[in-house]
């Protein structure tokens, strides 16, 4: 996983290598020749995405966005990419919500499952009706939401989702209740990492994943970034809203084309792609 990008990018070979140094562990060899399951590993997995992320804008030579969004942990490089943050500040943040979430993992054994095919209204009805923790955790697209909750709450919630209607209601291999009440201990750890990080006003305006909303206010940038842990993606609404504010073209910053997926089922019409970098920088 970038692999090629370090050995033709001067600019990417930095990048990485400060990289190494901030998260004190040899984060490329890892990359370049661990095990799957090595590369599963959250402290390892999410450090990774962003770097790759981060490398990728960065290398793209005049890339100038319009407005930014991120899915998750996206939204820590695109706050890199909007100006917000600097590369190692941002680093240094995931790294320390890698290892917050991973400890509220182990604390409170949870999982997710996908949902498709019912209204999102529907899917949290039936979630606030179980007496367990189970919440809608991330809106991808119209008819996919994912929740998140208990083991015992995702398990009920998958034989009510069915039988409202669900075409598939699918508990995933995750680590535990990502952006869901289970995750407080890490959203406590993460937010005073986040009050002592110095933030800019960004470039250009960023839409949260917990309100969908532009901001380009530093104060309200930190709040919703703590919030983000217990609270749901709205990735839906989210671009909904940059394509009502006038968004055309998506152009996706990361390892593989989900997003651009995603968003042609929320917005058919606009052009998406992924960022092409200059490797002779």
């Amino acid at each position: 996983m970038g692999k090629d990008l370090y050995d033709q990018s001067p600019q990417a070979r930095e990048l990485f290598e400060e990289a190494n140094g901030i998260v004190g562990f040899r984060l490329t060899d890892v990359l370049f020749t661990g095990t799957e399951e090595d590369l599963k590993q959250t402290r390892v997995t999410q450090p990774a995405i962003f770097l790759h992320s981060v490398v990728l804008a960065a290398t793209a030579g005049d890339f100038r966005p319009d407005m930014v969004a991120g899915h998750s942990l996206g939204e820590f490089s695109a706050l890199v990419a909007a100006g917000a943050l600097t590369f190692a500040d941002g680093l240094r943040l995931v790294a320390r919500r890698a290892e917050a979430m991973q400890k509220a993992c182990e604390t409170n054994p949870s999982t997710m499952a996908a949902v498709l095919g019912l209204d999102d209204a529907v899917v949290e009805k039936v979630c606030a009706e179980i007496d367990d923790v189970v919440v809608a955790a991330n809106y991808n697209t119209p008819g996919q939401l994912v929740i998140s909750g208990s083991r015992r709450g995702i398990e009920i919630a998958c034989v009510k989702l069915k039988e409202a209607g669900a075409k598939r209601a699918l508990p995933l291999q995750v680590g535990g209740a990502f952006h869901s009440p289970l995750m407080e201990p890490a959203r406590a750890e993460l937010a005073a990492a986040i009050e002592n990080t110095p933030f800019r006003a960004p470039v250009c305006p960023i839409y949260q994943n917990v309100n969908a909303s532009p901001s380009r206010d530093t104060a309200a940038i930190k709040a919703n970034l703590i919030a983000q842990l217990t609270a749901p993606v709205r990735w839906t609404q989210t671009v909904q809203n940059m394509v009502k504010d006038g968004a055309t073209s998506f152009i996706e910053c990361g390892p593989g084309k989900v997003l651009q997926g995603l968003i042609k089922k929320i917005a058919p019409d606009v052009a998406t792609g992924s960022v092409a970098p200059a490797l002779d920088k």
